[in-house]
């Protein structure tokens, strides 16, 4: 036999060397967890390695993904609590593309959403009585009467009611964001701690190449989960005909199920008649009011070129005729003394429909500042934010209002006020446009059918010297005092601190009259008051606002225009009266 298979052949050696080489390769490559591979689909040729994103890439994707889901968390899941017509109501964000109010046991209003999305929203009203379940007259109409006016206030300012709604909604989506964000970074702190560095470099490793996939998960299970969360149940107004009573209207094509299909068919029509009269009317007296202005200036103008003629008009024989009277002289110099120009309103009661007049007034006079001599609502009540908001938007941009809250209204409305920026007067001095204004709210509280109630730690009595003190203490001096009940300023003006007041309450004008050593005011309501009549609707009596104006020279209030809007709807804008030189007691008035 040979011993051929001793001997090392060529190929031999070549396998041991190949052997050894791969074996080799072997101990030296990585463990085969860390090299992440996909199979290949058949065809294929063997495995490719899965690209791994950048660490500044993955925590990208990460952040975004977490903050889209807590922002559609937020939004899906809204809520807010504001008044519909005299009721409370909770409102909330679905995904249905409905707005549904639900009335309780009378049943629902159902119209389709203007929200964009896909979005809805769900209104509960609170405080519908149970016991108004049928719908003949004499027990329905009894029970709905009192709340008409109040609804018509809602409806008579549509705009700003929805503005409010979706300003509450979006400041809660915020939060209720920003709450997520929150709750997701403490969970995600906390399961970073409970892991430890170790795991967590393990699940890093095995994580970090489906970033893609985890990212598209984690989105899909938070918008199944909102969408879930403010899903709503089919409405039982869906398939149903629209109520033709809203025909025209903001809400035509409006559903309505339940007992209160009944009462809106039977009854709805007067709301609805009620609204259009509302808006005919104060329509045409802010048409009128426009002309009044322009007649107004125009007169002022014409009178201003007369007297300039005479002024300069040549020497000569001339006809005698009678003196033409000039406006009063405005001050001289720069712009600092120009005349400030106030515009008054007061004794308010929720009449919504006066808001465009009082909008008029301000652009057309030129006010620098607006005071509010107080009563803007009827009872104070959270519900009326309404009202607070509607005349609110009759106030341009970056001219400044000056409140003194009235017996019917309440901390609740000051609170509303000042969220819109204005100025709330308690007891302290405030400097506005140059002009030096103290004030306080009312000492007193009138509810409807409840009656009047000293609401505070002091009496008028009380706060009339309380005001007294401030004014004469005040090293900067008093130039005008803004108080709602008229003789809540009598010290005051008698100490001759305050050369000016202005108050309401009486819902009749009168002044300006020297009181003390000081000038009164008192103006009439804006709302058109009018002794066991409505404020809501067209008026029924006479609405009045004030135009007064400061001299910054003399710091002396000049004179007063008084803008007035009668029940028919006319209109007119007084003539400038200047306001009367207080005179000194005959005790202290000089010799001769």
């Amino acid at each position: 036999m040979s011993d051929q298979h001793d001997e090392p052949t060529p190929a031999n050696t070549a396998a041991d060397t190949s052997a050894d080489t791969s074996a080799a390769a072997t101990a030296d490559a990585p463990p085969a967890a860390a090299v992440d591979t996909d199979e290949r689909p058949p065809g294929g040729r063997g495995r490719r390695a899965r690209r791994t994103p950048q660490r500044w890439v993955r925590w990208t994707l990460a952040g975004v993904t977490a903050a889209v889901a807590c922002l559609v968390f937020g939004v899906s899941t809204a809520t807010a609590e504001l008044g519909f017509g005299p009721h409370e109501a909770v409102y909330s964000v679905t995904n249905d593309s409905l707005v549904v109010v639900d009335l309780g046991p009378l049943g629902t209003l159902e119209i389709d959403s203007p929200l964009p999305l896909g979005l809805g929203v769900d209104v509960v009203v609170k405080e519908i009585p149970a016991d108004l379940t049928t719908v003949g007259a004499a027990n329905t109409l009894t029970a709905l009467s009192q709340d008409l006016e109040s609804y018509l206030q809602f409806f008579s300012s549509p705009d700003v009611a929805v503005r409010s709604v979706a300003l509450a909604l979006v400041e809660n989506a915020l939060w209720r964001s920003l709450g997520a964000a929150a709750a997701l970074v403490a969970v995600g702190f906390g399961v970073r701690w409970l892991l430890g560095p170790g795991r967590r470099r393990e699940l890093a490793d095995a994580m970090a190449p489906r970033t893609g996939e985890i990212t598209a998960g984690v989105a899909v299970v938070a918008l199944v989960v909102t969408t879930v969360s403010s899903g709503a149940a089919g409405s039982t107004a869906q398939g149903q005909p629209a109520s033709p009573v809203f025909a025209g209207t903001a809400l035509e094509g409006a559903r309505i199920t339940g007992r209160l299909a009944g009462v809106i068919d039977t009854y709805g029509g007067q709301l609805v008649k009620l609204y259009e009269d509302n808006e005919e009317f104060y329509a045409s007296a802010d048409d009128d009011l426009s002309a009044a202005w322009d007649a107004r200036l125009a007169s002022e103008a014409a009178a201003s070129a007369t007297a300039a003629g005479t002024q300069f008009a040549s020497p000569g024989p001339a006809e005698p005729t009678a003196p033409v009277a000039p406006p009063r002289a405005l001050p001289s110099g720069g712009p600092e003394d120009e005349p400030v120009t106030f515009v008054v309103i007061s004794d308010l009661h929720c009449n919504t429909g006066m808001t465009p007049l009082i909008r008029t007034t301000i652009e057309r006079s030129g006010a620098d500042v607006v005071l509010n001599a107080g009563d803007t609502t009827m009872n104070g009540t959270s519900v009326e934010k309404v009202c607070v908001d509607s005349f609110a938007s009759a106030v341009p941009r970056g001219v400044p209002m000056v409140v003194s809250d009235g017996n019917h209204d309440s901390q609740v409305t000051s609170d509303q006020e000042a969220a819109h920026g204005q100025k709330i007067l308690d007891g302290q001095v405030l400097d506005v446009e140059g002009v030096r204004i103290l004030g306080d709210r009312d000492a007193l509280e009138t509810r409807v059918g409840v009656g009047t109630n000293v609401a505070r730690e002091r009496t008028p009595e009380q706060q009339s010297e309380d005001l007294a003190a401030t004014a004469c203490e005040d090293r900067d001096g008093v130039d005008l005092l803004l108080i709602h009940t008229p003789s809540v300023g009598l010290d005051a003006l008698e100490t001759g601190c305050v050369p000016f007041q202005v108050s309401g309450h009486t819902h009749s004008r009168s002044g300006p009259e020297q009181v003390g050593q000081g000038v009164r005011y008192v103006n009439g309501s804006t709302a058109g008051a009018a002794p066991n009549q409505p404020t809501v609707g067209p008026l029924h009596g006479t609405a009045e606002m004030t135009v007064l104006r400061f001299d910054p020279a003399t710091r002396r209030m000049m004179d007063v225009q008084v803008v007035s809007v009668t029940p028919d709807g006319t209109a007119t804008v007084g003539e400038r009266e200047p306001v009367p030189d207080v005179v000194p007691p005959a005790d202290e008035a000089p010799g001769p």
